[in-house]
This record gives C-alpha cells, structure tokens and sequence, in this order.
C-alpha cells in the first residue's frame, strides 16, 4: 500500500493550479480515505462481487452522499466542482464504489431535492446523507437501456393510490435500497414515485455474473400492482425532462 499512499496524478495542464483550496482539501480527503479503507479489500470484493456494506457510514461521515445537497437537507453544501473531484478519487479506487456514492446523490437525492415536496425533502435527505437508508434509480428496463422514452412501466391514478406495474434492470444499489425514485408512464405523462422496499408487490433481485462492476450492487426492480399513496410521487415534474435531469 505504501506505493499508493502518495499518489499523485499525472496533471499535463496543471488543473490543479485552478482548483480552490477548500477543493483540493475534499479531494485530497477522499483521496486518503480511497487508499487506506478501500483499497485494501478492493481486489476481494471485485472476486467475491460484493460491495463493502460496512464502510456506507464512513462515507457518509466524509460527507460524499449527496454532497452538493445543501447543508439544511444534511448535506454538505459543495459546489459541482467538489463533487466531480470526489467522484473521481472514488472511482480511483473501484467503478463500483463511485457508481454506489453517485447514484445515491445524483439520482435518489437530486430528484427528491429538486422535484420533490418539502415533506419529501425533510424525509429521505438527511436519511440518506447520512447513509441511514439507501436509494436507488428506476429507469432503465429491460428492453429500453438507451431509449428510455419506450419505457412500459406503468402508473394508474385508482382514488388516493397509484398502482403501479413493470420491471427495471441494471438497477445500481436495488437490492440493498430503502427507497427506490421510479419513472413509469402515467396518463398525464411520465411521472417519478419514491416506493419503499416494503411495498407489498415490490422485490428488488440481485443480478449475477456481470463481466465488469463486480462490487457494485446490480439488480433487477420489479413491480406487481405496488400501491403507493398518492403523496409518493414527485410533484414538481413531468416528462423525459425528470430522469434525463437527474443524469444530467
């Protein structure tokens, strides 16, 4: 490890120079903890095709769950630039490990700060800041990886529920998430709805023998006539503009 432990990257154009110090202070942080925590176990959860589960709450304390979600919501306030540093010394150390920490910020904590109610808000981000729960994105399926506007899951408005059916896939964090953002087709258009694991008709299968991302959390969202309140949908957005948004 000792190799590892003041690493530099190559800098042709001397980028580092136009970083701000409190920048350079997150990514040499995440940097240091990449090294000595990750590192060491990464080659065995990449052969086992496990993520290390037990370091979610260090990440958290690092402040890398969401961290450009404003201080208010438990976030730590950071500029794009900060994140994008951090995103980067993460994937340093595993895809899997980056893509586990990006999906929970851009994809779970983004939609619910942008597009969600207050209530929402005050809810799910300081649970997942924290890394008390886990989120995961619900786009993809399985015969529309590119072409997410031919999704065919659905979501039908029955009194004060939406009932909602189909199937998702290559879903980063599912099986392990509290909480899943999932887009389906509504009559209005496609809408984004927060479903809790716990939802009677909601299962989240993991998926093997992947060929790359070993240590990231792979799975498949199924959803068999789940009924959420009516309070579970994002109401600030409508459209392809919603999930495009968020990867963006």
């Amino acid at each position: 490890m000792g190799s590892f432990a003041n690493f530099r990257q190559l800098d042709f154009l001397d980028l580092d120079e136009q970083l701000a110090e409190d920048e350079r202070m997150v990514r040499d942080a995440v940097r240091s903890w990449v090294t000595e925590r990750y590192l060491p176990t990464a080659m065995e959860h990449f052969e086992n095709g496990t993520f290390p589960m037990e370091l979610v709450a260090e990440v958290a304390e690092l402040g890398l769950f969401g961290p450009t979600t404003p201080q208010e919501y438990g976030g730590a306030g950071l500029n794009n630039v900060a994140y994008g540093l951090i995103c980067q010394e993460l994937e340093r150390g595993d895809s899997g490990l980056r893509s586990f920490v990006s999906v929970q910020g851009s994809l779970v904590m983004f939609p619910i700060f942008a597009y969600g109610s207050e209530e929402q808000r005050r809810r799910w981000l300081p649970l997942l800041a924290s890394g008390k729960a886990i989120g995961c994105f619900g786009l993809t399926e399985p015969d529309f990886g590119s072409n997410p506007g031919g999704m065919l899951t659905t979501a039908v408005r029955k009194g004060d529920e939406w009932v909602l059916n189909g199937r998702k896939m290559w879903i980063t964090n599912g099986t392990v998430s509290d909480v899943a953002v999932v887009w389906a087709r509504a009559a209005e258009g496609i809408r984004g709805f927060l479903v809790e694991k716990d939802a009677p008709g909601f299962s989240a299968p993991e998926q093997k023998h992947k060929f790359s991302l070993q240590a990231s959390i792979t799975s498949e969202l199924v959803l068999e006539d789940v009924q959420v309140v009516k309070d579970a949908i994002l109401p600030e957005v409508k459209g392809l503009k919603g999930p495009l948004g968020c990867l963006n």
